[in-house]
């Protein structure tokens, strides 16, 4: 497989949408057609959208931004979103995702990355883990209402 990574662009939004469906169950257009252009529009230093892409096919992508003071939490890296197509699974391309990400905060100085992961999607889990993330400072707390 020869596939590239790029910064993402507004065209990349409906295949974004699509990978995003597959694994989530629901395809959430308003909300991804926001965030996308949000990543888009306003990428600087510290807001990243990466797309793999083979044979000008998107095949996955990344969603990441620099975020600091939330809940006393100094500048770190935060990952929104990430996904790869199933039939390119397992193939590294997640992981070089990843990678770029982490090259790109790591070079402004940030030192630590976060996502968040429901506590049962163990192939997610895993993956993080695979790529060194465990456990952090922080607990997610919720309250139903």
């Amino acid at each position: 497989m020869n596939y590239t990574i790029r910064k993402i662009e507004i065209k990349d939004t409906q295949a974004i949408i699509e990978i995003d469906g597959i694994h989530s169950g629901e395809k959430k257009l308003d909300y991804w057609e926001k965030r996308i252009k949000h990543f888009v529009d306003e990428q600087e230093n510290l807001t990243l959208g990466f797309v793999a892409e083979d044979e000008n096919k998107i095949i996955g992508f990344i969603l990441a931004e620099g975020r600091a003071w939330e809940f006393g939490s100094p500048l770190c890296g935060w990952i929104f979103g990430i996904g790869v197509l199933p039939e390119y699974q397992r193939s590294g391309i997640a992981v070089e995702l990843c990678k770029q990400v982490c090259t790109k905060f790591n070079s402004l100085g940030i030192s630590t990355i976060r996502t968040m992961v429901k506590k049962d999607d163990l192939n997610v889990l895993s993956f993080f883990r695979s790529v060194g993330f465990k456990a952090g400072t922080f607990f997610e707390l919720e309250l139903e209402i």
